[in-house]
């Protein structure tokens, strides 16, 4: 059986309709290009000065937004920073401070060493 028929089959075994696409693209056409003529509440004019007010302040309010926004992701990217520096400066300074008990203790023991030596 091929698959069309397959299909065509389950779909009427389902209780499924089917119909033509191009008779619904045919349909759809119509309400695209029809002429209508909208009905509102108030008039046009009064619509637009009420929402045009609302329109400028959601936009305001937006900017806004994205302004805070980018501050909090500068201010994340100067805290990743200031962390990274952080853990550079603490590894330097930590392999300093190992070379520095290394070399002392070292010197101790050339110390021991040495005053045993003498003896």
């Amino acid at each position: 059986m091929p698959r069309q028929s397959r299909i065509l089959h389950g779909a009427v075994t389902a209780g499924v309709g089917l119909h033509s696409t191009e008779a619904a693209g045919d349909a759809a056409s119509q309400f695209g290009t029809a002429q209508v003529d909208y009905i509102y509440e108030q008039p046009p004019a009064d619509l637009f000065r009420a929402l045009l007010p609302k329109y400028v302040s959601i936009q305001i309010f937006r900017a806004l937004m994205e302004s805070v926004a980018a501050e909090h992701a500068a201010r994340m990217t100067a805290m990743d920073s200031a962390t990274n520096n952080a853990t550079d400066m603490i590894d330097s300074l930590t392999l300093i401070m190992n070379r520095a008990r290394q070399a002392k203790i070292t010197k101790e023991i050339i110390e021991i060493v040495s005053g045993a030596a003498a003896m």
